[in-house]
């Protein structure tokens, strides 16, 4: 793997939450003005573990292998979290995904992060769909 930023898995699944969440709030507001209880229910579509977990699953034939061994080594990273309302194995790939934003961002493939972030989305409104 050819980081040039090294950090823990849990410092890159750190910072790939924000990185992750960041994206979310300027999609949705970029929708335009809504009340912020309006628009943090509809950031939950995208940012709960049960969410990011489906995007997890479906991302990997969009992954170089080397993300995609980032997103693994997220995901088999031990926590003393939990997530709200998610299972633990649900709680672990929703850290998986965030790793890989985190690498990306700190290594500044700036490019990649909003490709993948586009994919993250489309997954998400499909999985919204089929509720």
């Amino acid at each position: 793997m050819d980081e040039k930023v090294n950090l823990s898995t849990a410092c890159l699944a750190y910072m790939g939450d924000a990185v992750f969440e960041l994206h979310v709030r300027k999609m949705l507001l970029a929708k335009g003005n809504r009340p912020i209880d309006v628009i943090n229910r509809m950031a939950r579509n995208y940012v709960s573990a049960k969410a990011q977990a489906a995007m997890y699953h479906r991302l990997e034939p969009h992954l170089s292998e080397d993300e995609y061994s980032v997103m693994k080594r997220g995901r088999n990273l031990h926590s003393n979290s939990k997530a709200k309302n998610a299972g633990t194995i649900e709680y672990r790939h929703a850290t998986g995904l965030e790793t890989l934003f985190g690498y990306l961002y700190v290594n500044q493939r700036h490019e990649r992060v909003e490709e993948i972030f586009k994919i993250c989305i489309e997954i998400g409104e499909d999985c919204e769909k089929q509720k």
